[in-house]
């Protein structure tokens, strides 16, 4: 199958799915409701993301049919995504305990070492998809929380990876998951009727996480950090924002809305947002493409200034809230 209609395939399955999820989310009163933890304003369906999860799990089927010589990557990489998936729609259900949620997402990083053992890597590189993989699924968690924003943000990365992979299987599933994401967004977008829910938000990281690891090989070590970089919005948002909760001694796991995006979103809109981040993560990913035949130094430049960018951004939109969202006081001499 071209990939051309792959992308077409996964946009249909998921658009459809989104709006049979949506029905079944109103008749089981599955629905987020408004919250000072919350964003949105009115009660709004979740569940959404299994639409996208049903499109990419059909992807890797077929890939793993059309082609015997990557089953062994790409099986235990769908089983680790019908876990992240399977423990998220319980979550939307009946909410869990973190320890258990923690537990199944560690059973799909070993998943995802495995495939890319499997798909000829080494140890250290098993073990960094291990740490990735459980990072991922919870930032993507952690950072769902305004229309649009971690849907859009997984489609730009991956279609960022496919990108950068050409073809094969890597291309494959990229496009597979960018796909799934464009089907699901207009539902999501420009305001939402639908969330992406548990079942959508970590299985998004954890196959953002498989494509940046299986993308290792053809990239090589000298170039891996600008892998990082269609990432890098999320992960220095999530990482700084736990990193400051962890240090004021506070519930770090339980929710919360003290991300910058957030901080920006009270004061800007939910579209405004969504579109900056966008506009980042796209720009990013455009180094990641270009500067793939890079040298090391070029390389850890381009991801270190995006780093920096994104730290300097949050920075600024953290300093001009308290830590319950509120406006700080200005004190003038």
């Amino acid at each position: 199958m071209p990939l051309a209609a792959l992308a077409v395939a996964c946009f249909a399955v998921a658009l459809a799915g989104t709006w049979l999820a949506r029905r079944y989310a109103l008749r089981a009163a599955l629905l987020d409701h408004p919250g000072e933890r919350r964003a949105h304003a009115v009660p709004t369906p979740r569940g959404g993301g299994i639409a996208i999860v049903v499109a990419v799990a059909a992807a890797i089927a077929l890939l793993a049919l059309r082609d015997p010589a990557m089953r062994a990557t790409l099986l235990p990489l769908g089983g680790g995504l019908l876990l992240v998936a399977g423990i998220g729609w319980c979550d939307d259900h009946r909410p869990l305990p973190a320890s258990l949620r923690l537990a199944v997402h560690a059973a799909a990083a070993l998943l995802l070492a495995w495939a890319t053992l499997a798909a000829g890597a080494g140890p250290v590189v098993a073990c960094g998809a291990f740490v990735l993989a459980l990072a991922l699924t919870n930032v993507w968690n952690f950072m769902d929380g305004i229309d649009g924003l971690a849907a859009s943000q997984a489609l730009a990365a991956a279609a960022g990876y496919a990108l950068l992979a050409g073809e094969g299987a890597v291309a494959w599933l990229g496009v597979a998951l960018a796909a799934a994401c464009a089907g699901f967004l207009p539902s999501n977008l420009p305001r939402a009727r639908i969330f992406l829910g548990d079942v959508g938000s970590g299985a998004l990281g954890y196959l953002l996480a498989a494509l940046a690891v299986l993308s290792l090989p053809a990239t090589g070590w000298a170039r891996a950090p600008l892998l990082l970089l269609p990432l890098v919005a999320f992960g220095v948002d999530a990482s700084l924002t736990l990193g400051r909760r962890v240090l004021r001694r506070e519930r770090w796991w339980e929710a919360h809305a003290q991300h910058a995006y957030q901080a920006a979103a009270r004061r800007h809109g939910h579209g405004p947002v969504t579109a900056v981040y966008l506009a980042f993560t796209l720009v990013a990913v455009a180094f990641m493409v270009l500067a793939k035949d890079a040298s090391t130094i070029h390389a850890l430049c381009a991801a270190a200034a995006a780093v920096g960018f994104a730290g300097g951004a949050w920075w600024k939109l953290q300093a001009v809230e308290q830590p319950d969202g509120r406006p700080r006081k200005v004190t003038r001499a």
